[in-house]
């Protein structure tokens, strides 16, 4: 049930015929965990907060620096130096403080890494590492729990969501073999500010489609963005029959 005050809070989502008050609902009972609280991190856990997910798990093992505050949006000048998982929870509380947020200031690995994921209805990945990637890819395949997958860099960005639940979705590993791929950080290759906010919304956006049910999540399908030029470009994605982590799904 929601009460009158989340009834007011969120009367603007549940306005909307194909989301209405079940859809709120389905929010406020969903479990989220975001795995990075970076340049995509940040407007995707201020999104998702505002938006009445109940639950949010925020993970990052990161200090804030200045040079993050060019595309970080939900920290400032006067938080350098504190943690990035704690300082955006509580930015996400004073956004809504409805919802519960809890922070995790260390790397998941192993047993945590899959408890965490088999616990969350969805996770999202804001990551900027492919090891980080692949390890998440594999727990959601394993718990059967939706990711949604982002990326940015220079002034590029991608976007897709992988569902196991989904016979036809492929996942993460079906796109991007372990072997061959090398990190490319913001640090060494750049990142221009309103492009992780672009993308970290889109993210967020299609973590409500997926929590509540709404229009067509990116499943099987991967979005392309040239920022430089405004183009969104769309490529199919099947299913690898070698894959080897969801092939014996």
């Amino acid at each position: 049930m929601l009460s009158d005050e989340e009834l007011m809070r969120y009367s603007r989502q549940i306005l909307m015929p194909a989301f209405d008050i079940a859809g709120q609902e389905k929010l406020k009972s969903a479990r989220v965990l975001v795995v990075g609280a970076g340049g995509l991190g940040c407007p995707v856990a201020l999104y998702l907060g505002a938006a009445g997910v109940g639950h949010l798990t925020l993970v990052d093992d990161d200090a804030i620096e200045l040079a993050n505050l060019q595309r970080q949006v939900a920290f400032s000048h006067d938080q350098i130096g504190a943690g990035k998982a704690e300082s955006l929870a509580d930015r996400v509380r004073r956004i809504n403080a409805l919802v519960s947020v809890e922070a995790i200031a260390r790397r998941l690995e192993r047993d945590e890494l899959t408890r965490q994921v088999s616990e969350a209805s969805l996770v999202l990945d804001c990551t900027d590492n492919f090891a980080t990637r692949f390890a998440l890819n594999r727990a959601c395949v394993a718990a059967r729990v939706p990711l949604v997958s982002g990326a940015a860099i220079r002034g590029e960005g991608q976007l897709s969501v992988f569902d196991a639940r989904d016979p036809q979705s492929p996942c993460y590993h079906c796109l991007y073999p372990e072997q061959g791929n090398e990190d490319l950080s913001c640090s060494e290759a750049g990142v221009i500010g309103p492009l992780v906010g672009m993308i970290g919304a889109s993210q967020a956006m299609e973590a409500v489609k997926v929590i509540a049910g709404v229009g067509q999540p990116l499943i099987g399908r991967l979005l392309i963005l040239d920022a430089w030029r405004m183009e969104w470009r769309e490529m199919k994605l099947a299913r690898d029959p070698g894959c080897p982590v969801c092939s014996a799904r």
